[in-house]
């Protein structure tokens, strides 16, 4: 086919260049928002170990915490939080019974007042998953 002087793509050459267009772009966009979208779950404050109740309740009243890495900014490297501006997530250890070190479980707080924080994470695969502490 030909357009004032230049040539157009058949109509079945046209739909399948914008078929591979729509799919590389899908493609991209659904692995950043799988890469950017947070995979938590929820758990109710009840439903935590003794060891993480105890620790919730030492981030809101301030401390003190038992390890010097408590109160520390977390980074969220591995996104699997909400994206928020550096320094907005702190972590606190979680006493695993019989671990040690440190273990595996943690808690991450976000919010600009430590006393205060807009939300509490539970981790006890050392930030592999995440669940959102409700109360």
């Amino acid at each position: 086919m030909f357009f004032s002087g230049q040539r157009v793509l058949s109509p079945g050459l046209y739909r399948l260049t914008l078929g591979i267009i729509f799919a590389v772009f899908a493609a991209f966009c659904c692995s950043e928002l799988a890469a950017a979208a947070p995979a938590t779950g929820v758990v109710q404050v009840s439903q935590l170990p003794l060891e993480a109740r105890v620790t919730y309740r030492l981030v809101r009243s301030g401390g003190p915490f038992p390890y010097p890495k408590d109160g520390m900014v977390f980074g969220n490297r591995e996104r699997e939080l909400p994206a928020k501006a550096r320094g907005y997530y702190r972590e606190y250890t979680v006493q695993t019974p019989g671990a040690r070190d440190r273990g595996a479980r943690r808690l991450v707080c976000g919010g600009y007042e430590s006393v205060k924080p807009e939300a509490c994470y539970y981790s006890d695969d050392h930030y592999s998953s995440f669940r959102k502490i409700v109360e």
